[in-house]
């Protein structure tokens, strides 16, 4: 029996070894793809195996590598307040409504579910963050409209309050004289830690691939996230590649612009910083979601 239960283990982690890497090879296909040559692809298609090689794409990425870094700066401030505040945010609502003994707690979460379904529209929206709020052109229309935007977190939050933080704990700290502040702070974000990574792997996700934000609230060059600049670049290629005058004219350096394998490596140094991440979060984002998921 010993023998055989070795064998299913064996036989399982065989399976998971070959889903895994399944799940690693479409990016191997994309690093591959963006060291390959232009035209090589265009005659060949996407392979793992290219016959030439370029990193023609690279090279172009660092000829722009000024306007990049300074996108990397602007993307990784706008991921990292914006995840932090958004945590807080989320968190101190989710407490409340969690606490069964809240005063009108089933309408205010109503209200959260409504919001998923529903919401003011585009232009309404731009109203708001730039005539009455006075956001336009500034880091806050970058950060600002992605805190209260995604009831979704907050309803997961507070699944897991409910499910996981015991009730007795918070009656004797209450009992002992703690305010709601402080059992929040002390007892209720400590024990935490599963949901919050999640929600702020969630959070920062959605911060880094931003570009809808930049793109309707944000004009000048130098407050452009990563997104922004990556979609701009590929933008002006294929505006190049379009027009055959244009590119004579600029030159047949310009001419022969590598667009597909750019779209390869625009890609590759868009999700390095994530990939590098995720692994510190892997551990709670697993707990996190099979714990808060939980209908409560």
């Amino acid at each position: 029996m010993h023998k055989e239960n070795q064998g299913w283990q064996w036989a399982a982690h065989t399976v998971m070894i070959l889903f895994s890497l399944t799940c690693l090879l479409p990016f191997a296909l994309l690093v591959m793809s963006s060291i390959t040559d232009e035209t090589t692809i265009l005659q060949n298609g996407y392979s793992f195996f290219p016959e030439n090689f370029s990193l023609t794409a690279y090279q172009y990425l660092w000829e722009q590598s000024a306007l990049i870094y300074n996108a990397y700066g602007i993307t990784f401030l706008i991921t990292i307040v914006g995840t932090v505040v958004s945590l807080a945010i989320t968190s101190m609502l989710a407490y409340p409504l969690s606490r069964r003994d809240l005063p009108g707690g089933t309408f205010f979460a109503f209200v959260l579910f409504f919001t998923l379904l529903f919401n003011g529209g585009l232009v309404p929206t731009y109203l708001v963050y730039t005539q009455l709020l006075d956001m336009k052109n500034t880091i806050w229309a970058l950060i600002v409209p992605g805190l209260l935007m995604n009831g979704f977190n907050v309803l997961l939050m507070r699944t897991f309050f409910m499910t996981t933080i015991p009730v007795p704990v918070l009656e004797s700290a209450s009992i002992d004289g703690a305010t709601e502040f402080k059992m929040y702070y002390k007892i209720v974000l400590p024990l935490s830690l599963p949901i919050l990574a999640t929600v702020g792997l969630f959070q920062g996700l959605a911060y880094w691939n931003d570009w809808n934000n930049g793109l309707i609230y944000v004009t000048n060059p130098q407050l452009f996230s990563l997104q922004n600049v990556l979609n701009r670049i590929m933008s002006d290629i294929q505006f190049l590649a379009s027009n055959g005058e244009l590119s004579a004219s600029a030159g047949a350096k310009i001419a022969q612009l590598p667009s597909e394998t750019f779209r390869m490596a625009i890609a590759v140094i868009a999700v390095i910083p994530i990939l590098i991440a995720y692994p510190f979060f892997q551990k709670y984002f697993v707990k996190g979601m099979t714990i808060g998921a939980v209908k409560g």
